[in-house]
């Protein structure tokens, strides 16, 4: 957290020309619409915790369970475009709050579902409300601080959300055994909704608002050009610009694997083909979420500082993808091992973060909203796909035994690691930026 609070300081603070209330703005849009992406986080990643909750108390399969993890995911996939759109034109602070006020009627709605069905449209509303979260913090990133710390504050706005990944691990396992899951959704949706009021209250979209120069300006450069024609011109020109959708097929291939594995079979797997407790289980995808956030806080932070995009992305992809050998080889996780090799697939997933960077960079500022729109759309439709793919994958494959073992998950893992080598080589053809505008812009 010390780290943390150093790097903020240094990130938001300008000698001479940054004035108070200005860094005061930064940390508020920082706390409440940060909070609230660490809710979106929580709520992609709780079903691993709760995956035996789930299937007992609606009397789901593999395949259902998969159905309705990935409930969220279909909603958040299809939102990321308009998101963007409405990022650029209405402003982040109307949509976090709106946001807000439906992912929490969302989760109250999923804590009491008395079928599958309920659960399914709660966890929709859910994805629904959250999926606006991280593009309307990525566009306030771009409207309050330096072009040249995108990259770095990127890092700190995904370590922040994977502050949610984190309670949704362990910590939530740990209190499941004092509350039930019921009681944990209904309290956040509560949270949700006070966050929504505070976003109304308290964010504004750019310093403009408040009556100050952009960051630029401050900089002593000319402001960046507004967009001055349609809403659709602005995403037809993001569209057809060949640079941005490779960014989009890496997110695809990392994210999504990720997120399926991190988000619902992790847990399972781990209890099935190795033996562990949920508990233990919960730990491992705990320290997966660890590297993850703190590869992702690091990776902006020296892709900024070397000026390169590209080659830090592809050394971290190539090492997310080499993480998923021995579990494809069944290796016997002795020790520590089974920990380290959580933690270095999380480090090395992170690489997939600079794609947002890339992709604000190869476009015009003002559209930055739908940029980044785009390519986050990739790792929600890898996730979206492969949640359920899995879950029959292992359906398919089990037998008539009363457990699961690994030979069930064999067809399962192999989907992912399939996906993980798919961004790696889409790594490949995504466009160097030297972490600056190519356009001119």
């Amino acid at each position: 957290m010390h780290l943390l609070n150093s790097r903020l300081t240094q990130l938001t603070t300008t000698p001479l020309t940054m004035p108070n209330r200005l860094l005061r703005h930064q940390l508020t849009l920082l706390g409440v619409v940060g909070v609230a992406y660490i809710l979106s986080f929580f709520h992609r990643f709780a079903p691993a915790a709760i995956a035996q909750d789930l299937q007992l108390t609606f009397h789901a399969s593999s395949a259902e369970l998969g159905s309705l993890a990935a409930t969220y995911f279909y909603v958040y996939t299809v939102m990321q475009i308009p998101t963007g759109v409405l990022t650029d034109t209405w402003g982040p602070r109307r949509i976090v709050t709106l946001g807000g006020l439906i992912a929490g009627i969302g989760s109250i709605m999923f804590g009491m579902a008395d079928s599958l069905t309920a659960a399914s449209m709660g966890r929709l509303l859910v994805g629904l409300g959250v999926s606006v979260m991280f593009i309307s913090l990525l566009k306030l990133n771009a409207n309050w601080f330096h072009d040249r710390h995108f990259a770095t504050m990127t890092g700190v706005t995904v370590l922040l959300g994977n502050v949610g990944s984190f309670f949704a691990t362990a910590p939530l396992s740990a209190l499941l055994s004092v509350v039930s899951w019921r009681s944990v959704f209904v309290a956040l949706g509560l949270v949700s909704i006070i966050l929504a009021g505070l976003a109304a209250w308290l964010v504004r979209n750019q310093p403009q608002d408040i009556g100050m120069k952009s960051l630029r300006e401050l900089d002593g450069h000319a402001a960046h050009a507004a967009h001055t024609g349609h809403w659709l011109d602005g995403l037809k020109t993001v569209l057809k610009n060949r640079a941005t959708w490779p960014g989009l097929v890496v997110s695809l291939g990392m994210a999504g694997s990720l997120f399926a594995f991190g988000g619902l079979w992790a847990v399972p797997f781990l209890q099935d083909a190795y033996g562990m407790s949920r508990t233990l289980a919960s730990a491992h995808t705990s320290t997966l979420i660890a590297g993850f956030a703190l590869g992702a806080f690091f990776i902006g932070s020296l892709s900024d500082k070397l000026g390169k995009r590209k080659p830090v992305m592809l050394a971290a992809a190539s090492l997310y993808c080499l993480a998923w050998l021995p579990f494809l080889a069944h290796l016997e996780l002795r020790g520590g091992l089974s920990y380290a090799l959580f933690f270095v697939m999380g480090l090395g997933a992170s690489g997939f973060t600079l794609t947002w960077s890339c992709a604000k960079e190869v476009n015009p500022h003002a559209l930055s909203g739908m940029a980044t729109s785009v390519v986050n759309t990739g790792g929600f439709l890898g996730t979206a796909m492969l949640q359920p793919l899995v879950g029959w994958a292992i359906d398919a494959q089990h037998s008539t035994a009363l457990t699961r073992s690994f030979s069930d998950y064999q067809t399962g893992i192999a989907l992912l690691f399939g996906f993980a080598l798919l961004g790696v080589l889409a790594v490949l053809f995504i466009k160097e930026t030297h972490c600056c505008y190519v356009q001119g812009n």
